[in-house]
């Protein structure tokens, strides 16, 4: 995060770790992106997550980039966005194929900063689920957004409160897990 432009944060050690990986046990327990604000929310609130956490870990979407697979029906088909915005996303994601088609998650796409929430505010949410964090209804993930989106030492200190947070989550009981020597692969035994 802080290569990247944001702020370091103390990752804790000692976090138990599955021994396996799996791709659909991953995509199982991540919200889609096609996700309404309640549905996100039950999802982080399921594993002792708040609306803090969900709107200060979307702000992680401020780097990288979605398929068009993913934002196509956003730009075709919702109304909660900036049509300017709409029109360049249908200039590169047509109605039918171009699936890989990769667009930014923001407009600062290798910056860790708060333009993900100014693109929020302006309705240029790329997915469907980011957009659905700011409404402008005066909702508490509204002001969660509008705050972010003017204090970035906030946003970076929530977030890695967050993480941590995150990270300390209990593994599902009957998990194969271990404290691991090295983050990056699983220990030998």
């Amino acid at each position: 995060m802080s290569q990247l432009g944001g702020q370091s944060y103390q990752v804790l050690l000692g976090r138990k770790d599955s021994r396996i990986t799996s791709k659909d046990d991953a995509n199982r327990n991540l919200p889609s992106p096609f996700s309404d604000l309640s549905t996100l929310l039950s999802s982080f609130q399921s594993k002792g997550l708040t609306l803090e956490d969900l709107v200060a870990l979307s702000g992680a979407h401020t780097i990288g980039f979605a398929k068009c697979a993913i934002f196509r029906n956003r730009a075709y088909n919702e109304t909660n966005i900036d049509p300017h915005f709409a029109e360049s996303l249908r200039s590169m994601c047509p109605p039918t194929g171009g699936d890989t088609v990769l667009a930014p998650l923001d407009e600062s796409e290798n910056n860790f900063d708060t333009v993900y929430y100014d693109g929020l505010l302006q309705q240029k949410g790329l997915l469907h689920s980011d957009q659905e964090l700011f409404k402008g209804d005066r909702s508490a993930s509204d002001g969660l957004v509008r705050y972010y989106s003017g204090n970035s030492k906030t946003f970076w200190a929530d977030f890695g409160a967050s993480m941590v947070k995150m990270g300390n989550l209990s593994p599902p009981n009957g998990s194969d897990v271990e404290i691991r020597m090295d983050c990056r692969k699983v220990n030998f035994n």
